[in-house]
């Protein structure tokens, strides 16, 4: 009896050693960030208008200035660095960056992955083709060239939901940037691009060819833009959504999409 005693007092002992080991590092990573005074924010810098240059170099864009304010707010100072788009996730859980900021859409699929701060903006995934290639609808895509950009929600959407485009495409191209998407597609070498709607909008406005092209809400869930974080990173997850909150009670939040949605 007492040899049993004995065994489970050091198990419970060892137990709460482990849970605030766990404790510890979960807020060891926070101490960390507020150390280095630096939240590192991985970014597709040629996202408009969420992250992208201006002809300068300098970056610019709406999650820019989001983020911005979230650093203020918490006491941190931004630094953004470009990655690659399909690498975001390895990125995060390596620790290179502390956090995913750049349209980064919501999903089920993402969340095994990676934690997420309340949602601050909404997106819809549409269909871009040229007025000249005579298509409609998504529905008239059948036996065409499709362009997506690889990593993003609308690949995933593609796959998800095959009836809609998958299926009736006769291929699909990857690209790393929309960007290289939309010349492909000026040029004909794609007949449609699947796009987030806040890009494709933007963009279109921007251009001087625009009324070459007409776009179509595709019938995909409409998604929300939240922060990716790193699962273990509570404190930091928490710290951003009560500056995202005040940022909302206080107007500034929507201040920021008035300057880059009108």
């Amino acid at each position: 009896m007492k040899k049993i005693i004995r065994f489970l007092s050091l198990l419970i002992i060892v137990l709460a050693s482990a849970g605030v080991a766990g404790c510890q590092g979960q807020e060891n990573s926070w101490q960390a960030i507020k150390s280095r005074g630096t939240l590192v924010i991985g970014v597709d810098d040629s996202f408009v208008p969420m992250d992208f240059r201006q002809k300068n170099g300098k970056l610019v864009g709406f999650d820019v200035d989001l983020a911005k304010a979230v650093c203020k707010e918490i006491g941190l100072k931004p630094d953004f660095q470009t990655i690659d788009w399909s690498m975001k996730e390895t990125e995060l859980r390596n620790g290179t960056i502390n956090v995913i900021w750049n349209g980064y859409t919501k999903t089920k699929a993402r969340a095994k992955k990676v934690a997420f701060s309340k949602p601050y903006l909404e997106n819809d995934q549409i269909l871009v083709t040229r007025k000249n290639e005579g298509i409609n609808n998504y529905r008239q895509m059948r036996g065409e060239i499709l362009g997506v950009q690889t990593g993003s929600s609308g690949a995933d959407d593609l796959d998800n939901y095959p009836k809609v485009l998958k299926k009736r495409v006769k291929s699909t191209v990857l690209y790393d940037t929309y960007n290289n998407a939309f010349i492909d597609l000026k040029a004909g070498r794609i007949n449609g691009l699947l796009i987030d709607g806040v890009y494709a909008n933007y963009y279109l406005a921007h251009i001087k060819y625009q009324k070459e092209f007409k776009k179509e809400k595709l019938p995909y869930p409409s998604e929300k833009f939240s922060v990716g974080i790193n699962k273990k990173d509570k404190t930091l997850k928490n710290k951003i959504n009560q500056a995202l909150d005040h940022l909302e009670k206080t107007g500034e939040l929507e201040k920021i999409r008035e300057k880059w949605f009108n």
